[in-house]
C-alpha cells in the first residue's frame, strides 16, 4: 500500500515491532506499531496451542477462534477494534512511518 500511495498501512511496522519485542525492547516495540504486541503473543501461544491440540486429538483452538469472529461480529466489540486500528493508522501516518 505504501509503495502506491505514499501512505503506511495499520500495520506497517508490525514485524520490525516484533523484532524489538525479541530484543527486549518494548517501548521501541511500542513507538513502532502497538500491534506488534498483539502479533508477538499470538506467535507465542498458537504453536504451543496447535500442538496441546494435536498431541490431545482436540480442536480448541479452531473452537476458540470461531467464538472470538462471532464476538468481533458484534458492534460493542467491533467498533471499538475498528477505532483502535484507525487511530493506529493516522499514528501511523503522522510518525511519517
Amino acid at each position: 500500500m505504501k509503495n502506491i500511495t505514499s501512505i503506511p498501512c495499520p500495520s506497517c511496522g508490525t514485524t520490525r515491532s516484533v523484532i524489538s519485542l525479541t530484543k527486549g525492547d518494548f517501548f521501541d516495540a511500542m513507538t513502532i506499531n502497538p500491534l506488534g504486541f498483539i502479533v508477538g503473543i499470538i506467535m507465542l501461544i498458537a504453536p504451543i496451542w496447535i500442538l496441546f491440540d494435536i498431541l490431545t486429538k482436540r480442536s480448541s483452538l479452531f473452537n476458540f477462534y470461531k467464538k472470538i469472529e462471532t464476538y468481533l461480529q458484534k458492534t460493542t466489540y467491533a467498533i471499538p477494534l475498528i477505532l483502535f486500528i484507525v487511530i493506529n493508522w493516522i499514528w501511523n501516518i503522522t510518525k511519517g512511518l
